[in-house]
C-alpha cells in the first residue's frame, strides 16, 4: 500500500499543535471554503471596504493638481552683474575726471606731497637676497647660504611639527567620535524603545475601546450595540485634556528675561552714549584750556624777547604758534604777538608770512629718513622683525659674541614660543572636539523626546481616520458585530505595522 509521506507529515503537524492553532486553522479553512462556495456570486466589495478600512467619501488632497509656474530668473543674476560691473568702471573713471577738473585751479600749498615708493624688505631672506646683489662678497655669500640654509631647516622641522599635530588631532577626534557613536547606543535604543511602548500602550488602548463596542455592557440606549455614540464617545484617548502639556513657563520666563535684557541693554547704550558725549565736552573743556595755557606761554616768551639780553628761539615760537592753529583768531594773534618781538621790520614780516602759510597747508612733507627725500622714485629700506636676522649679523662679525649670544637667545625663545603655540593649538582643538561631542550627545539626549512626540504625532495622524469611519460605522447600525470586528483588527494591524515605522 502506497502512503504518501507529504500526508503523514500534515497528520503529525496536525497532532502537535495546539487547541488555539487548531481553531484557527479551522477558521480559516472554513473562511476559504465560505468565500469561494456560498459567496462566489456576491459581486460586492463590502468584506474588502472592511478590511482595509475603505471610507465612501474621501477626496484627493488640493495640493495633488497645484501647478506651480517655475519663473526662470537665472539670466536676471547676470544681466544685473555684468551692468554692475560697468556701472562701477564708469563711475571710477567719472571719479578720475572729477579729480583732474578739481586740481586744475587748485591752489599750490593745497597739493598732496610727492610720495617716495618706498619697498621695505620685512623678510631677513629678502634682505639677504638684496645684501647679495647690492654688495656681492665672501661676507654677504657666507651670510647668506647660512641664512638660507636656516630657512630651510626652520620650514622642514615646522612642516613636520605641524604634520605631527595634525596626525595627533586626528586619532584623538578618532577616539572622541567612537566614545560618541558608544554613548549614543544607549541614546537611540531609548528612541527605539519609547516608539515601541507607544504602540503598545496605542495598541491597549484602542482594543479597549473596540472591545466596548463589540462587547457592550448590559444597559439601555438608543444606540447601537448599548453604547454612546461617536459624537458623544468622540476621543478618549491619550490626546485628551488629562494629557495635555502643562504651559510652557520656561518659555514664559524666557521672554521676560529677554525682554528685561533688551530694556537693559537699550538703557546702557542710552546711557553710554551720554557718557560718551560728557567725555567728549570735557575734554574739549580740557583742549581749549591748554590752548590758552600755550597762548600764555607765548606772550610771555615774546615779552622776554624786548630785553635786548635775550634771545628769543624762533624755531621753539614757531612750534608753539603751530600748536594752536586751530583757535578761534589765530592769523590776528600771530600777527599781534610778531610785532611786539625785537625784530627787524623784515625778519618779522619773513616769520609771519612763514608761519601763517605753513598753517594754511593742508599737507606736510615725510621726515627724509623714514619716507625719502619725496621723490617719487623706488627707496629701499630694511626693518626686519624676523630671528635670523640675528643669524645674519652673526655671520657677518664672528668675533662679537654678543651676537652669538643674541642669536641664540632669540632663536630659543621663537622655538619654545613656536612649541607652545603649537602644542596649545592641539589641545584646545582636541578639548573643543571634546566638548562638541559632547554637546552633540546631550543634544540627541534631548531629542529623544522630540522624536517620540513626532512619532507619535504621525502614528495618530495615519490612525486617528481609520478609527473616525469606525465610530462612524457604529452610529451609522449598517455594519454586524463581525464587520466592525474585521475593521477593528485591520486599525490595530495598521497600528502596530503601518507608517510611520519604528526603523524609519
Amino acid at each position: 500500500m502506497n502512503i504518501n509521506p507529504f500526508a503523514n507529515e500534515q497528520l503529525i503537524q496536525h497532532r502537535n499543535m495546539t487547541q488555539s492553532q487548531k481553531r484557527n486553522i479551522n477558521s480559516t479553512r472554513e473562511g476559504v471554503i465560505v468565500n469561494n462556495f456560498v459567496k462566489e456570486n456576491e459581486a460586492s466589495l463590502s468584506n474588502l471596504k472592511d478590511t482595509f478600512v475603505i471610507s465612501d467619501d474621501i477626496t484627493m488632497p488640493s495640493q495633488l493638481y497645484k501647478d506651480n509656474q517655475i519663473i526662470d530668473k537665472k539670466l536676471l543674476p547676470l544681466s544685473t552683474i555684468a551692468l554692475g560691473v560697468m556701472g562701477a568702471i564708469a563711475g571710477l573713471t567719472g571719479f578720475v575726471r572729477y579729480s583732474a577738473k578739481a586740481s586744475k585751479n587748485l591752489a599750490k600749498e593745497k597739493w598732496l606731497p610727492a610720495v617716495t615708493r618706498n619697498v621695505n624688505l620685512s623678510k631677513e631672506t629678502s634682505q639677504v637676497i638684496y645684501q647679495m646683489v647690492q654688495s656681492p662678497n665672501s661676507k654677504t655669500f657666507i651670510a647668506g647660504a647660512g641664512v638660507l640654509t636656516l630657512s630651510a631647516m626652520a620650514f622642514m622641522g615646522k612642516t613636520f611639527f605641524d604634520g605631527y599635530k595634525d596626525i595627533w588631532v586626528k586619532r584623538k577626534e578618532a577616539n572622541i567620535q567612537k566614545n560618541l557613536q558608544e554613548n549614543l547606543i544607549a541614546v537611540e535604543t531609548q528612541a527605539f524603545s519609547g516608539k515601541m511602548q507607544i504602540i503598545r500602550a496605542m495598541l491597549s488602548k484602542y482594543t479597549k475601546d473596540f472591545e466596548g463596542f463589540l462587547n457592550p455592557p448590559e444597559e439601555k440606549s438608543d444606540t447601537p450595540f448599548g453604547r454612546k455614540s461617536f459624537a458623544q464617545f468622540a476621543f478618549t484617548s491619550d490626546d485628551a485634556p488629562s494629557r495635555r502639556e502643562l504651559p510652557n513657563t520656561k518659555g514664559v520666563y524666557n521672554s521676560i528675561a529677554n525682554a528685561l535684557l533688551g530694556i537693559t541693554t537699550l538703557a546702557g547704550i542710552v546711557g553710554l552714549g551720554f557718557l560718551s558725549l560728557k567725555n567728549l565736552t570735557k575734554s574739549k573743556m580740557h583742549l581749549q584750556e591748554s590752548l590758552e595755557q600755550t597762548k600764555k606761554a607765548i606772550e610771555q616768551l615774546v615779552k622776554s624777547s624786548s630785553k635786548e639780553t635775550k634771545n628769543i628761539d624762533a624755531e621753539n615760537l614757531e612750534h608753539m604758534f603751530v600748536e594752536i592753529e586751530n583757535s578761534k583768531g589765530i592769523k590776528e594773534f600771530i600777527k599781534e604777538q610778531v610785532g611786539f618781538l625785537n625784530w627787524s621790520k623784515e625778519e618779522k614780516e619773513n616769520f609771519e608770512k612763514r608761519i601763517i602759510k605753513k598753517i594754511e597747508t593742508s599737507t606736510t612733507k615725510v621726515n627724509p629718513n623714514i619716507g625719502g627725500d619725496g621723490t617719487p622714485k623706488p627707496a629701499f629700506n630694511s626693518f626686519v622683525d624676523d630671528y635670523k636676522a640675528f643669524f645674519y649679523n652673526w655671520l657677518l662679525d664672528t668675533s662679537n659674541p654678543q651676537f652669538g649670544l643674541l642669536f641664540g637667545g632669540v632663536t630659543g625663545i621663537t622655538a619654545i614660543g613656536y612649541g607652545g603655540k603649537l602644542a596649545g593649538e592641539a589641545l584646545k582643538d582636541v578639548q573643543v572636539k571634546k566638548i562638541n561631542a559632547q554637546t552633540e550627545l546631550d543634544l540627541q539626549k534631548r531629542l529623544v523626546s522630540t522624536e517620540l512626540r513626532n512619532f507619535k504625532a504621525k502614528k495618530d495622524s495615519a490612525i486617528t481616520p481609520l478609527v473616525k469611519e469606525f465610530y462612524k460605522q457604529v452610529d451609522s447600525g449598517k455594519r454586524t458585530k463581525q464587520e466592525l470586528k474585521t475593521m477593528a483588527e485591520n486599525i490595530l494591524f495598521e497600528i502596530k505595522n503601518g507608517p510611520p515605522f519604528v526603523y524609519s
